[in-house]
């Protein structure tokens, strides 16, 4: 039975929020989740070779046993050479980490959960001397040169079509081992958000321009990938506003043009938009208080996922860099009032998560004394 989280406030009427609202079922097409508790992807780091292990399993396997109704992975890395751009990432290419994610799947199933891999490029992100094979440069929308040595090769059409057909075979390999859809990696600065952003994407091809042409390369991945998998495979595609080199960035500064910028990548096949926000509880635009997930359902008629610190009261950058700092579990009133109201279908949960794999359990059954808090020393193993 859910739990009712009383909440007492400034003028001291109680007032009470039900937390069954992420207990309810959702259904799209054919993904079925037992709750709207959804695993935010976050990267970790323990997969030596790229290969999922015998740790990596248990971990994703005990969200699924606690409650949570959709994992979706860490970052892992299509079948490029300049794919990746940090050590121990997983790859969702290759029989040994096929085979490791199979294992994966295998293991969340059998507890009724559901999952999602992840598909990732970093673009120029990616630094001389990284793996697999150090001596590939990072690729980009543009070229980018260093003490006269190229740093970010500038891709060609041909590069383009390249990455797309990566992407395609890797949720082609998804579908195959028996996941349950796919993630689009779209948000952060990574690359496809470089061909979106105009400070990063210059071309003076059909892929740079207005943000209709930047957006090009997205909608051609995003068609690419449905022909891959077919029409009722979940694509879901994650996108941001901020960037991790400049947190105050902002590709759209309307509704107007968020739906401009939307409705072509919906056309092109994205089931779900996953809406990455620092925090969920901050208005997107002035005048209205729907955050980005909120907008983003509303402008599309599609589902949304809302991610931003959930759950803590403390955002995740604060833990950037190294510090002592704690977040302590924060009340999910503002959360579930949204979720009720229909805002967002979805709720993505990251470092809470990570720190406490029973957190969803915890909140179902009013446990919140039990839930841990979260401090930068939990990045450092797999619980």
């Amino acid at each position: 039975m859910a739990h009712i989280i009383h909440v007492i406030n400034p003028s001291f009427v109680e007032c009470a929020v039900s937390v069954q609202a992420l207990f309810k079922p959702f259904q799209l097409g054919t993904l079925q989740l037992s709750t709207r508790v959804v695993m935010a992807p976050m990267t970790r780091s323990f997969s030596p070779g790229g290969v999922p292990n015998a740790k990596v399993i248990e971990y994703y396997r005990r969200r699924a046993a606690a409650g949570v109704g959709l994992i979706i992975s860490e970052g892992t890395v299509v079948g490029h050479p300049a794919s990746n751009g940090y050590p121990n990432v997983p790859h969702f290419y290759g029989e040994a980490a096929l085979a490791g994610w199979k294992q994966v799947v295998d293991a969340v199933h059998a507890e009724g959960g559901k999952i999602v891999p992840q598909l990732w490029h970093v673009g120029s992100v990616r630094r001389p001397g990284t793996e697999p094979d150090a001596s590939v440069p990072a690729y980009g929308p543009m070229e980018k040169l260093k003490d006269g040595k190229v740093v970010v090769h500038g891709m060609t059409v041909q590069d383009i079509k390249d990455v797309i057909d990566a992407f395609a075979q890797s949720a082609r390999d998804a579908q195959r081992i028996g996941m349950d859809g796919v993630e689009i990696h779209g948000a952060h600065g990574y690359l496809v958000d470089q061909f979106f952003w105009e400070g990063s994407n210059q071309r003076t091809d059909e892929y740079g321009g207005s943000l209709a042409n930047r957006s090009r390369f997205a909608i051609e991945l995003i068609q690419a990938t449905r022909a891959a998998v077919g029409p009722d495979f979940p694509i879901i595609f994650r996108f941001s506003q901020w960037k991790q080199q400049d947190y105050t960035a902002r590709l759209v500064q309307t509704p107007e043009a968020l739906g401009e910028f939307l409705k072509p990548l919906s056309d092109a096949g994205v089931d779900i938009f996953h809406c990455s926000t620092r925090r969920f509880w901050e208005p997107e635009f002035e005048g209205s208080d729907l955050n980005l997930a909120g907008w983003t359902r509303q402008l599309t008629g599609k589902p949304t996922i809302t991610v931003g610190s959930v759950g803590l009261d403390g955002e995740f950058l604060q833990f950037m860099v190294n510090t002592d700092k704690v977040a302590q579990p924060a009340s999910l009133e503002n959360l579930l009032e949204r979720l009720n109201n229909g805002e967002f279908d979805l709720v993505a949960v990251g470092r809470a998560l990570l720190v406490d794999p029973e957190w969803a359990v915890k909140v179902r059954e009013g446990r919140e004394g039990d839930i841990l808090p979260f401090s930068r020393e939990a990045l450092t193993t797999l619980v």
